[in-house]
């Protein structure tokens, strides 16, 4: 009984596994799964318009941002679950320790000694019609030159305004 059981769980994982990761609007990032049966999905009728405050950073300089990955899993969890890329509207406000990310690589190679893993993420969310700002306010805070930024982020007055006016405009918040 014991063998069936284990034969069982092994094939039903093997299933699992053999299902492949999509990346439906933000190519090669944020990789998910779709769910066919899921029985509660985002509504496609509906127009989402989201707005992260994306503050934070990666330990490791030498490993993508997770929460960079995380937006692009958002907007594709919305694809597979049938929401079309013209009814997702995702605006990012990057500050606090996340402004590091933005560097151009000679700028991030300078401060951290390796490439910069995040520019790659950031052109992709760009190209899946992402806005992406950073804010001013950070970058004169931590002493960045704006000319040393990757050319697929826009400058901000600051984080806050970005947030209060796209709130008033009706975006959701959330805060990575």
């Amino acid at each position: 009984m014991k063998n069936v059981l284990l034969f069982v769980f092994v094939l039903a994982g093997s299933s699992v596994s053999a299902q492949q990761m999509v990346f439906p609007i933000v190519k090669n990032f944020g990789g998910v799964f779709d769910i066919p049966d899921a029985v509660e999905k985002p509504d496609p009728s509906l127009y989402y318009k989201i707005v992260i405050d994306l503050a934070g950073g990666n330990e490791n300089p030498a490993v993508i941002n997770d929460h960079l990955n995380n937006i692009a899993r958002m907007i594709n969890l919305h694809s597979v679950g049938g929401v079309p890329k013209e009814k997702i509207k995702v605006v990012v406000a990057i500050h606090n320790q996340a402004t590091y990310s933005i560097l151009d690589n000679g700028s991030y190679q300078q401060r951290y000694k390796t490439d910069n893993p995040n520019l790659a993420v950031y052109k992709a969310l760009h190209e899946a019609g992402v806005e992406l700002f950073v804010c001013g306010q950070s970058l004169i805070g931590r002493s960045i030159d704006k000319n040393k930024i990757s050319p697929d982020i826009k400058i901000a007055t600051s984080m806050l305004t970005v947030l209060t006016t796209y709130q008033l405009k009706g975006y959701a918040w959330f805060k990575f």
